[in-house]
């Protein structure tokens, strides 16, 4: 599938389409079974032009599983996210096999309450399909039916995808920017693709897992309906002006 917008952006990475199937594609990477990984990582490797594939066995990290849309994995694999993502705990640190920041904390937050606050509003879903695929948008084929576009840009380039957001509705608030993992981007968005307006997402703002990428990237994630939306009203936009068209040169 070719992209006006890509192309206008002149991104350096193909923008990923999330798809949620019941088929599971060939040639995809694949977490084995119960071990860590990380999806954000699988989102960089389909924006490399690889496709990925989860199921519910095959999320990485409770983390990743929560934000694919697999419903509460913190609850179901039993990971105390509260004082992980506050100041942590020995006690249970020295009862998990892998115990990552667990001991100290990723002190993100400041009081394991905050946490649990967070965590419940949060929108959390169980989504209907046995998978969720990662695929460069230009290998998406008819049939594909993405749920959600993901991009990774540079200052500028986030720039403009904002500004796109809003173009065609004049609201003055097309993108939301909420805490979350590397991957949790994907839960919000399809938040967002319930709304009637829906905005686009800010993110990968993990600390934890920015050093994936380049200092100056940050994620965009659509709706793919908002994708379209956005796709249509290309022509005739400042993306054809002289003000992007300078900016564009200095990428």
């Amino acid at each position: 599938m070719d992209s006006k917008l890509a192309d206008a952006l002149r991104l350096s990475s193909s923008p990923v389409a999330v798809i949620l199937t019941d088929r599971k594609p060939g040639e995809a990477l694949q977490f084995k079974e119960g071990r860590w990984g990380c999806v954000g990582s699988m989102l960089l490797v389909a924006a490399k032009g690889r496709a990925a594939v989860f199921d519910r066995t095959t999320f990485g990290c409770p983390g990743g599983g929560t934000g694919l849309g697999f419903g509460n994995q913190y609850e179901r694999c039993g990971l105390a996210i509260d004082f992980l993502l506050a100041n942590g705990s020995k006690e249970i640190a020295d009862t998990m096999e892998r115990r990552s920041h667990m001991e100290e904390g990723e002190r993100f937050f400041k009081t394991p309450e905050m946490v649990r606050q967070v965590i419940a509003s949060m929108p959390i879903t169980d989504i209907p399909t046995e998978f969720v695929v990662f695929k460069p948008l230009d290998q998406v084929v008819e049939g594909d039916d993405p749920a959600l576009v993901v991009f990774f840009v540079n200052a500028d380039q986030l720039s403009a995808l904002v500004v796109m957001s809003d173009y065609a509705r004049g609201s003055g608030a097309g993108a939301i920017a909420p805490f979350g993992g590397a991957c949790q981007s994907v839960l919000y968005g399809y938040a967002e693709a319930q709304r009637e307006s829906p905005r686009g997402v800010i993110g990968f703002f993990d600390i934890a897992q920015r050093n994936r990428v380049d200092r100056e990237t940050l994620s965009f994630t659509v709706p793919y309906t908002l994708f379209e939306e956005m796709e249509t009203n290309v022509e005739g936009s400042f993306l054809e002006m002289e003000d992007w068209r300078e900016l564009r040169e200095r990428q």
